[in-house]
């Protein structure tokens, strides 16, 4: 068997046979084409011409770099903010004003309602993004609007163009003011806590003075001197009790002397006590020199002591010297008067007197001085307790003046960006194409159409062709006629043609010819016509 197909020789494809089926089907091929075609391209020009505008918006960055005015709006994502905008100015009012100025859609004026007319418009305005060439970012956006008028699509899209732009600034604007103004609201709430921490701190501080944390140091050295002066002022006290009972023994003295001198004419034995005690005050003033300076209050007031102590010496010399050369019944005389009159007396009582005073002075110095002691070492003793309560209270106003600091920074820099954003020098949108006029249709596209009829008729037209073939009873080809008898054939009579059916076959064909001709100029001609009008 696999012999037998090798020996059967392989059968060629039979062009003759191809090119007598076209002749024979020419005209159920052409006309359906043609027909096909003309109604499809018939109707693409019946279809009203749609006119499409668009315009290319860059959404350009701020002219001032972030690090110098930070924005005080938030940035999100471009698209949704676009969104936004699209959603405001795709708004009822905003296309019934472009609607009315533009005096769109007169052929739908009185047969539809308003909203009916502002849905048409919202179908035929287009946004689309655009993004950077090798990125996702998204940097500009295409506004198309689509008319029966190219001047008509044209004059829409600018105005939905300034419509964006201006929204976009409006939007960016209040955006900013209303975060200053918000801010500015949070920095008077923060002033007013402030102000009010600060009255409490203050109060704290006026009711404690001098027992705050802050004076500890200070109160342990002014604790220190007091301590210091309590001492010096005890010496002091000692000492002028001792110049107390030193003055009244020499004023009794004195006075004895007074007395006895003009009945003795000897030396009186107060000059003698004069003496130790001047010889004593000597000897302490030597001792306060060798360890403090001439300016010590201690060293300058046991000089004037010695200074007073040598003066009444001196007087009591002169008066004993002036008394011894006169009688005795003036001594007697006398002696009464001189015990109160004499300067000595006189002397030595004023300086008693003056120690009195500066013994009560030293004693209330004294007891000022341990109040304040008292008051200092029960300032210290409270110390612990006026420090955590000077914590908790300037907590708040730490806090406060924090949030404060903080709030008058963001204040002044949204100042800024908002001063930026009246100056449209922040992010902006800019017309970077501007709205195209059309020179052709967007829709229909007719070129498009066109080639749809060709090949509907195309098909209208082989579809045709072939089945008027297999429908056809007529046997034109030996093969089918093999097909159909059981025997073979032994002898074929060609077909003999007269004249007159030549002369009909060649008209035909030139017929054909013509009329195919003129078929295929036609749709070169329409197509042509679609491509450039269209």
């Amino acid at each position: 068997m696999p012999d037998e197909f090798e020996d059967q020789p392989k059968k060629s494809i039979n062009w003759n046979y191809y090119i007598a089926l076209v002749r024979r089907r020419s005209w159920y091929f052409l006309i359906p084409l043609f027909v096909g075609w003309s109604v499809v391209w018939g109707a693409s020009w019946m279809l009203p011409s749609i006119y499409r505008s668009s315009t290319l918006i860059l959404v350009e960055q701020p002219t001032v770099p972030d690090k110098f005015v930070t924005p005080n709006i938030a940035a999100g994502n471009f698209q949704d903010r676009l969104q936004s905008i699209s959603q405001q100015i795709l708004s009822r009012t905003h296309l019934l004003q472009i609607i009315e100025t533009a005096k769109l859609y007169p052929q739908y004026r009185g047969r539809k309602t308003s909203d009916e007319l502002v849905d048409i418009m919202r179908k035929n305005i287009e946004i689309e993004l655009v993004k950077n060439p090798g990125t996702t970012e998204l940097n500009a956006f295409n506004v198309y609007f689509s008319a029966r008028s190219p001047y008509e699509a044209q004059q829409v899209t600018s105005e939905l163009t300034n419509l964006f732009i201006s929204e976009n600034l409006d939007a960016r604007q209040q955006q900013s003011q209303g975060t200053t103004k918000f801010l500015g609201s949070a920095l008077e709430n923060a002033r007013r806590d402030l102000a009010e921490q600060e009255k409490r701190v203050r109060q704290y501080k006026e009711k404690y003075l001098g027992a705050l944390p802050g004076q500890t140091q200070s109160n342990l050295q002014i604790l220190s001197g007091l301590q210091t002066q309590l001492q010096g002022d005890q010496d002091n006290l000692s000492r002028a009790k001792q110049q107390n009972t030193y003055l009244e023994s020499l004023l009794s003295q004195y006075r004895t002397m007074q007395r006895s001198s003009r009945t003795t004419g000897g030396m009186p034995q107060g000059l003698s006590a004069i003496d130790l005690q001047l010889s004593k005050l000597t000897s302490q003033y030597a001792d306060l020199s060798s360890r403090y300076t001439e300016s010590h209050p201690d060293v300058r007031k046991l000089k004037q002591e010695i200074t007073r102590t040598e003066k009444m010496r001196e007087q009591l010399t002169a008066e004993l010297n002036s008394g011894s050369g006169q009688d005795s019944a003036t001594d007697v005389a006398t002696s009464d008067m001189s015990d109160t009159n004499a300067p000595a007396v006189m002397q030595l009582e004023s300086q008693l007197k003056a120690n009195q005073i500066e013994i009560g002075n030293h004693q209330r110095a004294i007891e000022a001085t341990q109040t304040e002691i008292r008051n200092y070492q029960a300032r210290l003793n409270q110390a612990p307790v006026r420090e955590q309560e000077y914590v908790d209270i300037t907590r708040g106003y730490e806090q406060s003046k924090a949030n404060y600091d903080d709030l008058l920074k963001k204040k002044n820099d949204s100042e800024l960006a908002t001063n930026l954003e009246l100056r449209q020098q922040g992010e902006h949108f800019r017309v970077l194409d501007a709205p195209s006029l059309p020179q052709k249709p967007y829709s229909p596209n007719r070129m498009k159409l066109c080639a749809m009829g060709l090949g509907i008729g195309f098909l209208l037209g082989a579809g045709l062709a072939i089945g008027s073939e297999f429908l056809d009873d007529c046997v034109y080809d030996e093969e089918e006629l093999k097909k159909l008898l059981p025997v073979g054939i032994i002898a074929e009579i060609p077909g003999i043609a007269t004249m007159d059916e030549d002369r009909q076959q060649r008209a035909n064909l030139k017929m054909l010819l013509a009329a195919a001709a003129m078929m295929f100029v036609t749709i070169a001609i329409g197509s042509a016509l679609s491509f450039f009008k269209g």
